[in-house]
């Protein structure tokens, strides 16, 4: 995907001292330590705002799900009360990934969040940052970007959120198996295209999740990309990466 500037951007207020950014969380209801671990990074983190760059969800099949009986979403409205905690003490914004690419504004207004395209630039400390999920950039998993291609059409979403709760949570799991059967295993980002990213928004920093490689790339030139870990509370050791932006200092991972 060759986008096209201006690309949306935000611009940090005077106030912001730190900015904090994670993705590739991947909350669902059967992982109830990794859920424990995000909420507990909610509550504790000093960060004045926080970017969310996909993935915080392993599946999102819709706002609507706001409207359901209480007992069918139990999980999403106490991932919705943290959030909204959440939101009280820092700036929350939202960028879609791969797994909850259906997540939107309704519910990032329920939450208290700012929702965002793909890619955002940030205006901090006197930088801009490019920021995104980063599966966008995989342009050599030709096989992904074709399936990207086809849920990502408004008559695919369309077809999809015609579906019952129960049947898209169904249909869902299968798309997760097909997704991850047709990502080759060590897919990652092309540098040349980040390169031309980097340029088209006036940065010289690239912040992205999807590949799940925390590292930092030095591409040349003063360019940059760094790569956002993904989370798991369950292994040894346990996964959390966050990426804290500082006014008087360079980017640093925080330990959790």
């Amino acid at each position: 995907m060759h986008a096209t500037p201006p690309w949306p951007t935000v611009d940090a207020p005077p106030g912001w001292q730190t900015v904090d950014c994670i993705a590739d969380v991947h909350l669902s209801e059967s992982d109830p330590q990794t859920f424990a671990q995000w909420e507990h990074y909610l509550q504790t983190t000093t960060a004045d705002a926080l970017f969310l760059l996909g993935d915080v969800f392993e599946v999102w099949v819709g706002d609507d799900v706001l409207d359901a009986p209480h007992a069918q979403a139990v999980w999403e409205r106490r991932c919705q009360a943290v959030l909204q905690a959440a939101s009280c003490k820092a700036a929350l914004f939202f960028l879609p990934g791969n797994r909850d690419f259906l997540l939107g504004t309704r519910f990032a207004q329920a939450c208290g969040f700012q929702w965002l395209a793909d890619p955002t630039i940030l205006v901090f400390g006197g930088q801009r940052w490019l920021l995104s999920h980063g599966d966008a950039l995989c342009q050599g998993d030709v096989e992904y970007q074709r399936f990207r291609n086809e849920v990502r059409s408004p008559a695919w979403m369309e077809q999809f959120l015609s579906l019952s709760l129960q049947e898209r949570r169904t249909t869902a799991r299968t798309l997760r198996a097909a997704s991850s059967a047709q990502r080759k295993p060590d897919a990652d980002v092309d540098d040349a295209l980040v390169l031309e990213w980097l340029q088209a928004a006036g940065a010289h920093t690239l912040i992205h999740g999807h590949t799940h490689r925390p590292r930092e790339h030095r591409l040349g030139d003063g360019y940059a990309r760094f790569v956002l870990g993904d989370w798991n509370a369950s292994s040894t050791p346990v996964r959390g990466d966050v990426l804290r932006l500082s006014l008087h200092s360079p980017p640093q991972r925080l330990a959790l």
